[in-house]
């Protein structure tokens, strides 16, 4: 270190061509830093998710969560397992070891779980998947006075509308019930008809679906044949015919039930000022940027207010691109006063030559470690800008010291000239 230091001391000119190739590349690197709230961690974790609607916590855990954990105990990568059982539905959480490839032994959960026949009936097919961590950007309400229904729909179509714009991948409706159609039937209306439930939901099962009908070869080419029977509207489901009467007419489902179409029973309110409310979250990924995504969501939402039903308020809450912007903002604001503050100092109690180069370090040493982040993969997030303004104190300290450690060496004559009082003042600090 020392040896490099007497070098470029006694070569200006080669220290002010790397000083300036610093500046060149920290500037031409600062659009390639990825933007972000947070710094992007791996969480090399799996989950298996299983719905089983109706059924209680204890059910949930000895039918499907325990036997999904003694089905993949025993795999190579396992670090630990963990569970959670409640009302309706179950999840496993797998924590891979470390080393071990996450998708290797994403594949080896899939075949495990694949191979249990004894779950009970009525559970959905499990979800498989490497949890992928997602920070939010920006969250956009859409607020209003109006049926459930009817704010959904317009909250979908907001959804849509971010989802289409440019550098915008992940979008979410959030704060909504999911669509359920309920289905109705008296027990006086069963006994009517001699039916029974589980004929009920037979005679929809075996008609509400679609259907692949073969292939229909022509002349002019292939014709794929499908039946297309799947129900989704109460309508829909109305139509359907449970069983037809001895003279030629047709019983059908909306006969004998009560067909609603509308949402879960889950107990659900949300409100925005007053008013009930859905959310569309916005989430970055990959090397999208925070600010960017931010001002582009910002920019419709100016632009569609007016195009919203009457009543209807689109607005957008916790904006994390204003955070980083803030923090940004306080890294220079710190940056300047502490060049100016240096400059000064050194200007009245040292020299003037000593005090324009202790300064012109400080930005030199910023932009080149903003030179040097796009390589290394660190992103400006909130823990980075926190560093930068933590090391820009010690900069401004070292800074200080050096210089009047060379000054001090100037004024005593402990050396022949100059560049000998930098040399040796700068290996002393």
């Amino acid at each position: 270190m020392n040896t490099l230091i007497e070098w470029f001391a006694r070569n200006s000119i080669a220290a002010n061509l790397l000083m300036l190739a610093i500046l060149l590349w920290g500037v031409a690197s600062f659009g390639k830093i990825i933007v972000e709230a947070h710094p992007t961690t791996p969480m090399d974790e799996i989950t298996v998710k299983v719905a089983y609607r109706g059924a209680t916590p204890t059910d949930v855990e000895e039918s499907v969560v325990v036997r999904i954990e003694e089905a993949i105990q025993d795999l190579e990568g396992i670090k630990s397992l963990s569970s959670e059982a409640i009302e309706g539905s179950g999840t496993v959480t797998v924590e891979v070891r470390e080393q071990y490839d996450s998708r290797k032994l994403l594949e080896e959960v899939k075949a495990r779980v694949d191979t249990i026949d004894n779950f009970p009936q009525g559970i959905k097919q499990p979800l498989i998947e490497v949890v992928q961590r997602q920070w939010e950007v920006i969250s956009v309400v859409v607020a209003g006075d109006m049926p459930e229904r009817e704010l959904r729909t317009v909250g979908e179509r907001v959804r849509d509308d971010i989802a289409a714009l440019p550098g915008v991948s992940q979008v979410q409706l959030t704060a909504v019930r999911p669509y359920e159609v309920t289905i109705e039937v008296s027990e006086q209306q069963l006994r009517h008809y001699n039916l029974t439930l589980e004929g009920v939901a037979a005679a929809i099962r075996k008609s509400s679906l679609n259907l692949p009908g073969g292939v229909v070869k022509s002349e002019s080419g292939e014709i794929l044949l499908r039946s297309k029977g799947q129900a989704y509207s109460a309508d829909e489901f109305e139509r359907i015919v449970l069983f037809p009467r001895e003279d030629g007419s047709q019983v059908r489902l909306g006969d004998i039930a009560t067909v609603v179409d509308g949402f879960e029973e889950t107990p659900l309110s949300t409100a925005y000022n007053g008013k009930s409310c859905v959310k569309i979250e916005v989430y970055r990924a990959g090397n999208q940027s925070v600010i960017d995504i931010a001002t582009k969501v910002k920019a419709y939402i100016a632009e569609s207010k007016e195009r919203m039903p009457p009543g209807v308020e689109l607005t957008y809450w916790r904006d994390q691109a204003e955070s980083i912007k803030v923090r940004l903002a306080s890294l220079l604001t710190s940056a300047f006063q502490s060049m100016a503050l240096v400059f000064v100092v050194l200007s009245l109690f040292l020299r003037m030559t000593v005090a324009l180069w202790v300064s012109a370090g400080i930005p030199v040493a910023i932009v080149g470690a903003m030179a040097i982040m796009p390589l290394v993969g660190i992103s400006i997030n909130y823990t980075s800008v926190g560093a930068f303004i933590m090391v820009l104190g010690m900069v401004v300290d070292d800074a200080i010291v050096t210089g009047e450690s060379v000054y001090a060496r100037v004024r005593s004559r402990l050396d022949a000239d100059g560049v000998d009082a930098a040399v040796k003042g700068t290996q002393e600090v």
